[in-house]
């Protein structure tokens, strides 16, 4: 990150949404601060989340709440950096080995591991994340594969694979296109 705070928008193509997300860089991390607004299969939804992570990208923390079909969830996750977590304040065993989370409804999370792992050219690693679809009221932990195409390419699969996608990103590792999903639109940097 450039400055100190990144501001980016995102349109979503496939959940028609506009997202406004906040990256603040300190030496504690990143903290990101993020609203999303959409309309998908007839209805409107609202999400907000925090991420909280380590210099290096490793998530600590996540508080998540959607307005969805007349009800609101609200999720808070704590990591120790590790791949313990808790949910609510309470040990989720079912997250053990995760390190980063996926919210679908953005792109953002994308770039937790893209940043994390630090991948080379041609470079694959197969992680767990805690993947929160919101509009399904799912939370559980999932297999994904990210390859290093380029220094602004990653190649993005579910495992089993029943999904994949090559994700373009710019030099902080955000989202710049990922196809039939998302295009930013804009990036501010500021202090």
């Amino acid at each position: 990150m450039k400055g100190l705070q990144t501001n980016i928008l995102w349109t979503g193509i496939e959940y028609y949404s506009l997202e406004n997300c906040l990256v603040e860089k300190s030496d504690n991390g990143y903290e990101i601060n993020s609203v999303i607004v959409g309309f998908y299969e007839k209805k409107m939804y609202r999400v907000d989340y925090l991420i909280r992570t380590t210099p290096e990208w490793v998530t600590k923390f996540v508080d998540v709440s959607c307005r969805h079909e007349g009800r609101v969830q609200k999720i808070r996750l704590e990591g120790d950096g590790n791949g313990k977590w808790l949910r609510d304040g309470v040990v989720a065993k079912e997250f053990l080995g995760c390190i980063d989370v996926d919210i679908p409804l953005t792109p953002f999370t994308n770039t937790l591991p893209v940043n994390r792992l630090k991948l080379y050219d041609d470079d694959t690693e197969k992680i767990k994340v805690i993947y929160i679809d919101l509009l399904l009221a799912e939370v559980k932990a999932v297999h994904q594969k990210y390859t290093r195409l380029s220094a602004t390419e990653y190649h993005y699969e579910n495992v089993p694979n029943d999904f994949e996608a090559v994700i373009r990103v710019d030099d902080d590792g955000l989202v710049v296109f990922y196809p039939e999903l998302f295009s930013r639109k804009g990036r501010e940097e500021g202090i």
